[in-house]
């Protein structure tokens, strides 16, 4: 048996994101039956605490995405209750969460990330008019400042289209990002304990890495590993670490970079709590390691028993 504690998996939610959870949620939840421990999901609402309480829970399994998981909130109530939980702490949770500070603690550890604007939702329509900001030309990406999964991102190729790309991301909140759009290659590191993973590189069929690109079948390649010089990779996995320990995270965490054709890389987020589906890609990396599905959540398990 992994652990005589009641585990309680924590997925859904009220995110955008709430489908991606569930997914992610009852893939645990299976293998953690598999493993011989007792186990009960709970979708949280606001008596969560509550049920926590009544179930008599002593280790939680956060499969949250997005608000409301990612951002440091449950994880602050799972402190309160003293109940160990995996995945980072409070404040590496809110920072990764928010794609403005993550950028600027970025910018102020030195790791390269594509140069950026921040907006913020006009308090009136007339000042919600407004072209690219200063510095920043065709191709930008527009994105919310706090939501995963591709979740209200557009690529922007014209100043035509900026406006509605504004609109689309504001609806995700009053805080959006406005970034240099890197041409090359898109390729994600995953982190285990505090052990770079192998990367794995990602070729959207479509025009980009978006939601649909993301959740349906066929529509991306994975290559595992990614088609980078020996030294290139290195370079990524390190520039991932410092960001995983930088910002102060535990456990498992996803970074997500581009390299230029010059060979040049850029960090674009990191996610603390990466889907968890049989497929999803930091799973995909753990078995490029040979590390299996199930030997992954034990080992999330076991970190959370010891912090």
């Amino acid at each position: 048996m992994l652990t005589d504690k009641k585990i309680a998996v924590l997925m859904g939610g009220k995110s955008a994101e709430r489908e991606i959870s569930l997914k992610s949620g009852r893939a645990i939840e299976a293998s953690l039956r598999r493993q011989g421990c007792t186990v009960t999901a709970i979708d949280p609402d606001e008596t969560v605490a509550e049920q926590l309480r009544r179930e008599k829970i002593g280790l939680v399994v956060n499969a949250l995405h997005g608000r409301g998981g990612e951002d440091g909130t449950i994880q602050g109530l799972l402190e309160i209750l003293g109940i160990p939980y995996t995945g980072s702490g409070v404040l590496a949770s809110a920072i990764g969460m928010n794609k403005v500070m993550t950028k600027r603690f970025l910018e102020a550890y030195g790791i390269p990330t594509p140069t950026y604007s921040v907006l913020r939702l006009p308090r009136s329509a007339a000042a919600g008019t407004r072209g690219l900001p200063v510095g920043l030309k065709c191709p930008v990406v527009v994105k919310p400042s706090c939501q995963g999964s591709t979740i209200g991102v557009t690529i922007v190729e014209s100043p035509d289209a900026i406006q509605s790309a504004y609109a689309e991301a504001f609806r995700y909140g009053d805080e959006i990002l406005v970034e240099e759009y890197i041409k090359g290659r898109e390729v994600t590191a995953g982190i285990l304990e505090g052990a770079p993973l192998p990367l794995i590189e990602i070729v959207a069929k479509g025009a980009f890495y978006d939601y649909k690109a993301k959740y349906t079948q066929g529509m991306t390649e994975y290559i595992v590993p990614a088609r980078l010089p020996q030294n290139v990779t290195k370079k990524v996995q390190g520039l991932a670490l410092k960001t995983h320990q930088g910002i102060g995270c535990r456990g498992c965490t996803r970074v997500d970079l581009r390299v230029d054709p010059d060979g040049r890389l850029f960090v674009l987020e990191i996610n603390t709590v990466p889907g968890m589906t049989e497929t999803s890609l930091l799973p995909k990396a753990a078995a490029a390691a040979g590390i299996p599905y199930d030997l992954l959540v034990a080992q999330m398990v076991r970190s959370a028993m010891q912090t």
